[in-house]
């Protein structure tokens, strides 16, 4: 159970209703995930969910590799309602199950794609080092170019936000499950 619980509409301020308003209004379409506990403080809640939203339905990455990048972060921190929310967003985007799993399983994937296989060791290597080598840096700037490689850092940053709150605040997974391993 949440630490903090689902608010009631007449429970809300007027600007918690209207941040809930906002993200039920957009692509969400409910309040749900890390919004429970945000909705606790409107103006983050709100800050939060228009990063978010410019991430997954107006930035430059490609949704497959985008989503990769979320699965990394979920596994960084065993967020298991992100997992949750994003594997399957993941799949539909065209990410291989073979990548997910590998993910997983904390585990370094195959690819068979350079664009992927430079992100995936961007990624590994900033939440390793806090920052990346000049030659992973030169590698994924090549196959992405500078906008997007500001937004992969952005991409990251949002998800541990995210992952933070859920984590912290007990977010479930709705059935009670847990689709990743607590430790490896």
């Amino acid at each position: 159970m949440s630490r903090l619980p689902k608010l009631e509409r007449d429970a809300m301020s007027d600007q918690q209703q209207a941040v809930a308003d906002a993200i039920t209004a957009g692509p969400r379409g409910e309040v749900r995930g890390p919004f429970i506990p945000l909705l606790h403080n409107a103006p983050a809640a709100d800050a939060v969910q228009g990063m978010g939203s410019f991430l997954r339905f107006n930035g430059t990455l490609p949704g497959a590799l985008r989503e990769m990048v979320i699965l990394m972060v979920a596994r960084e921190w065993t967020a298991q309602y992100e997992w949750f929310a994003h594997h399957k967003i993941a799949l539909d985007e065209g990410l291989s199950p073979a990548i997910c799993d590998a993910i997983a399983q904390r585990e370094t994937p195959q690819f068979d794609d350079i664009t992927y296989e430079s992100v995936y060791a961007f990624v590994r290597e900033l939440h390793r080092d806090k920052t990346v080598s000049s030659t992973t840096y030169e590698r994924v700037a090549e196959v992405l170019g500078p906008e997007c490689v500001v937004e992969l850092v952005v991409l990251c940053g949002h998800y541990h936000t995210v992952s933070m709150v859920l984590n912290t605040f007990d977010v479930n997974v709705p059935d009670g499950s847990k689709p990743l391993k607590e430790q490896l």
